[in-house]
């Protein structure tokens, strides 16, 4: 369907593609992963769209190819007065209408021939779409994403995510070869991700998919392609065995690098008395020694292995606060209601303590973003916060907290940096190269501009974090890096994620919203009520096993102890042989 020959591509200020090749072949469900910034969605465009770009090499689509899109910034048209049904089913319904009024024309008209010719033309079009039985299809979708409720809503009052699962419903209705999603499950809760797995199951065509959500990359696809360091690498099975093929690799490379690295010290010691006997004698064999040396020590360092799928420049997120309270109330919460067309949240009352680490769920459109929102600004009488507290805020929205006009350099200057060299380093330790700090923020990835956002609370010393949704659109390495920062930091911290991972790793107690209303509920009775309601037991806890045993080898490998690294790594590919 599309084969990509040693393709490489750049912008002004950055090199994406290094003659990367691949293929995608009739049927496969494909995973395109890679860090944040590392140019997945401008290879979707470019797919999409191959007559806008100057690149090299060579791009092959099937002539009759037709590509479905579902963007991760689609917004909807609220001047659409649509059901859900009809918005779906909006083509099929045009076309149907069109053969309704042809056949109505017939019945008066002279020129039978003419409005025969186009009464096939579009029962052609209608057929092509699968219009006998589009009615049939769009139920059987709406039940598999469990949105047959919704049928006759109208669109416009539909959460952000259930509107998301109706724009995938609605392209894979439209029977595209290759259907590309671009992030599908970002800002989804469980029960709307869980309707995505299945969408992506029940598919039968062809799918490309860039998504960093663990969940739907272990359960979801049969072939990866990871783009990172400019090169890509395709792998054709499951993204767990992908992984753990990866681990295995970095174990190899580890081993070799430390033996090199040995070498060359022992090298660089010979050198240096090879180097001082010369200068006393001056006998042309000793030369030749030096020489003979300095050729060894070369080649050792030629040998070492370059692997950009396994040495990747991970982010170092370090989250810290100058004042700790201890045992304090920093947010008190009272009867607190929020409105806006219906009540969303009704009498709600919390407290937060000054070290407790607190996530907030609720289903998609429940009032979590404007709670949050409202708590930052500390405008609002039902909400207190402690004197002593200081807050920073990180938002999904996230132009609400950047300047997409402003280069970076820019902005850290806005936000209280000195000096350019603190920028700089500060822009390093988060895993950018130094020549973006001119680039303007509107040009970079969702998953660049939150880790911008979790460099800037770096630097706040903050004692209590709101942070809304900051998993979103961050690749799997910056996930479990904000995930080690969180569990670092030592002040209060309010999250709203639908991360189960995150969630489970970092946070002390839960609040939910049901009903209208806020509970209190410990991690035990999350993980219980998780269990019940959306994901299986087993594959979590097999999940959380294979992550504490992930970070004992990596444990091992910086103590430089591979016999160990592979014997853990064997008891990890037997957990991994039960998911």
């Amino acid at each position: 369907m599309i084969k990509v020959d040693n393709l490489s591509y750049s912008f002004p200020q950055k090199d994406l593609y290094n003659k990367i090749s691949f293929t995608l072949e009739d049927g496969v469900h494909c995973a395109f992963i890679g860090i944040s910034g590392s140019g997945k969605s401008t290879l979707i465009d470019l797919i999409m769209d191959p007559e806008r770009y100057m690149f090299d090499g060579k791009l092959e689509i099937a002539p009759d190819c037709k590509i479905g899109y579902v963007s991760q910034f689609y917004k909807m048209d609220k001047t659409k007065k649509l059901t859900v049904f009809q918005y779906i089913g909006e083509e099929c319904i045009e076309l149907q209408n069109e053969l309704i009024s042809i056949c109505s024309q017939m019945e008066t008209s002279s020129d039978i021939d003419h409005l025969l010719e186009k009464y096939q033309e579009i029962s052609d079009a209608f057929d092509a779409l699968g219009g006998n039985d589009f009615e049939s299809r769009i139920n059987k979708k709406l039940n598999l994403a469990n949105l047959i409720k919704h049928k006759d809503l109208m669109v416009t009052e539909l959460s952000g995510g259930e509107f998301k699962l109706i724009q995938v419903i609605k392209e894979m209705l439209s029977t595209p070869d290759l259907m590309i999603m671009d992030e599908p499950d970002v800002f989804l809760d469980f029960e709307n991700l869980n309707a995505l797995k299945n969408l992506i199951n029940s598919y039968k065509g062809t799918l490309l998919i860039i998504t960093h959500n663990r969940y739907l990359l272990n359960h979801c696809f049969n072939k990866i392609l990871h783009l990172e360091n400019m090169e890509l690498q395709e792998f054709d099975g499951r993204y767990i065995d992908y992984n753990f093929s990866l681990l295995q690799n970095k174990i190899e490379l580890q081993e070799l690098a430390h033996a090199d690295t040995e070498e060359i010290k022992r090298n660089d010691l010979l050198i240096d008395r090879f180097r001082a006997a010369a200068a006393e004698n001056a006998e042309a064999s000793i030369g030749q020694h030096v020489n003979s040396r300095v050729k060894i020590q070369e080649r050792l360092k030629m040998r070492r292995i370059k692997a950009p799928f396994v040495y990747i420049n991970q982010p170092n997120i370090h989250l810290s606060t100058d004042e700790v309270i201890e045992e304090a109330i920093a947010l008190k919460v009272s009867d607190y209601s929020l409105a806006f067309d219906d009540v969303l949240l009704e009498n709600i009352n919390f407290e937060i303590k000054s070290t407790d680490k607190v996530v907030l769920i609720g289903p998609n459109g429940t009032g979590k973003t404007t709670l949050l929102r409202e708590i930052f600004q500390n405008n609002n009488n039902s909400i207190k916060v402690n004197e002593d507290i200081k807050m920073a805020y990180l938002s999904q929205v996230q132009d609400e907290m950047l300047n997409d006009s402003n280069t970076i350099l820019e902005e850290f200057f806005d936000a209280g940096f000195k000096t350019s060299g603190d920028i700089i380093s500060c822009i390093l330790s988060h895993g950018f190269d130094e020549e973006i700090v001119n680039q303007k923020i509107g040009s970079l990835s969702g998953g660049e501009k939150n880790i911008l956002q979790l460099a800037k609370l770096s630097i706040s010393k903050a004692n209590m974090l709101l942070l809304d949704e900051p998993t979103s659109h961050l690749d799997t390495y910056s996930q479990i890096a904000l995930e080690k920062a969180i569990e670092n930091y030592n002040g209060a911290i309010l999250m709203i994620s639908h991360d189960f991972y995150s969630i489970v790793n970092c946070m002390d107690y839960v609040l939910i919203i049901e009903d209208k209303t806020i509970r209190k509920m410990s991690m035990r009775k999350f993980r219980k009520m998780i269990y019940a309601s959306h994901f299986d037991k087993d594959y979590l806890e097999i999940e959380q096993k294979k992550k504490s045993l992930e970070i004992k080898i990596a444990l091992s490998l910086k103590d430089n102890n591979f016999e160990l690294a592979k014997v853990l790594c064997e008891d990890l590919e037997s957990l991994i042989k039960l998911l």
